[in-house]
């Protein structure tokens, strides 16, 4: 698949602009797909370096909730971290 703009929501920012930004991120791709080189793309010109992503991500229908943050915007290129993957227990 690929990047669904209207997937991505920024959840927080400051009025400081030297603050970086929170974004939500859901899709049904795996996040070996999301973490590779330039899937946000067409969000280039949002997101900034350091950015926070919550991504969730689901593959066979579990969800898994990765946070990852932009370690690379140069104008014409973007990338994020593998990112840390969240786990929780149910019991």
């Amino acid at each position: 698949m690929a990047f669904a703009r209207n997937s991505l929501a920024k959840v927080s920012s400051s009025a400081n602009t030297n603050a970086n930004a929170v974004w939500m991120y859901t899709t049904a791709d795996a996040m070996t797909a999301v973490r590779a080189a330039n899937y946000f793309l067409p969000a280039i010109n949002e997101i900034r370096l350091n950015d926070i992503i919550f991504c969730v991500t689901a593959t066979g229908g579990t969800p898994i909730l990765t946070i990852a943050y932009c370690n690379s915007n140069s104008g014409t290129a973007i990338d994020i971290t593998d990112g840390l993957v969240i786990t929780a227990t149910d019991t």
